[in-house]
């Protein structure tokens, strides 16, 4: 299948991976790639020597593109830009921040930038940096998807911007390409359906629960760390959602978070004190970091919350990479071959 977006990254299949914090490692990220898809490592965990160990370790796994995300407002992201523009990645993926000089320069060795937004002002302005293309997050997505669903926010973006589009939120199967392509995306990236795959590091127990679960089994609050997200349904998210943290515990926690993904506690103290506008978002983001990793990294959803989007619903076993890929690509031909018996 041939898109602007395969032809773009120089990848066979129009088939994304996001950056998903202890999910999007190496290997999975490899995995996608070598797949024909493009995987994007997620960075936000990791220091610059990670970063740059986790470059060369897809390196060895893959002779195919793949990228890095980079969420800019967090501690410790320009530093990893650093590094991946250093590592001269195929292509870099950032948000919640203005990526100009990330464009600038990964353009002066042939790189690509994405753009992750939520809304037509945010696209726009991505476009005018230079961003090569889009990705645009719907209010289905697993955590900080917009308010707009991806049926409207995905054509309503598409009509009004000249680079191509990948949608997320609400893709899992091959009837999620066909429509994603309908809308006027050029590409799908899925989380939770790649989170859900044989290569994922997705704790089992995670895996079993979002295979027990239905759509109807998230929750879409900002209480949980600041910014709107969705995530599982559980007796903990519940109780997380409930009503915001009282912000003292939170700027307590995020000092604990801070050492639990390797980042000075002094880098974060500053980083908040840089953006007193920000401090409320930076603290309830970093104290949502225990409980994620709990679910993550440990299957604890007694303790821990998930970030899981609507395809819940439609994820009914755990695929390779590979099967889940040449699955999507069967079901999309297929029904794409059903549906011209309409225009009969």
């Amino acid at each position: 299948m041939k898109t602007r977006i395969t032809e773009l990254l120089g990848i066979e299949h129009p088939l994304l991976l996001p950056g998903m914090s202890w999910i999007s490692t190496p290997e999975l990220v490899a995995a996608v790639s070598n797949a024909g898809g493009l995987g994007i490592l997620a960075s936000g965990p990791l220091t610059v020597s990670e970063t740059r160990d986790a470059i060369q370790r897809i390196r060895e796994l893959t002779d195919k593109p793949f990228g890095i995300g980079v969420t800019l407002l967090m501690p410790g992201a320009k530093e990893n830009a650093e590094v991946a523009l250093a590592e001269k990645v195929p292509v870099i993926n950032f948000s919640l921040g203005k990526g100009d000089w990330l464009v600038k320069r990964a353009h002066e060795y042939g790189g690509k930038v994405i753009a992750t937004v939520v809304s037509e002002k945010h696209a726009l302005s991505a476009q005018a940096i230079g961003a090569d293309a889009l990705l645009v997050t719907g209010h289905e997505a697993a955590a900080h998807g917009g308010d707009v669903t991806s049926l409207v926010l995905v054509p309503a973006i598409a009509a009004k911007v000249r680079i191509p589009v990948i949608a997320t939120g609400g893709f899992a199967d091959g009837r999620g390409l066909l429509a994603a392509l309908s809308l006027g995306a050029e590409a799908v990236a899925m989380g939770s359906r790649f989170a859900t795959s044989e290569e994922s590091p997705l704790h089992q127990a995670t895996k079993d629960a979002v295979i027990a679960r239905s759509e109807q089994d998230t929750i879409y609050s900002k209480n949980f760390d600041g910014i709107p997200a969705r995530v599982m349904r559980t007796p903990r998210s519940i109780k997380a959602t409930r009503k915001p943290m009282n912000f003292l515990l939170a700027c307590w926690q995020a000092t604990r978070a801070a050492r639990m993904v390797k980042q000075p506690v002094w880098k974060v103290m500053i980083g908040m004190l840089a953006m007193m506008d920000k401090v409320k978002l930076l603290a309830y983001f970093g104290a949502s970091v225990p409980r994620l990793k709990a679910a993550t990294i440990d299957g604890d959803l007694q303790q821990g919350v998930q970030f899981i989007g609507q395809t819940q619903g439609l994820i009914n076993d755990i695929p390779s990479v590979e099967d889940i890929i040449q699955r999507m690509l069967r079901e999309a031909q297929e029904l794409h071959q059903q549906q011209q018996r309409y225009w009969n």
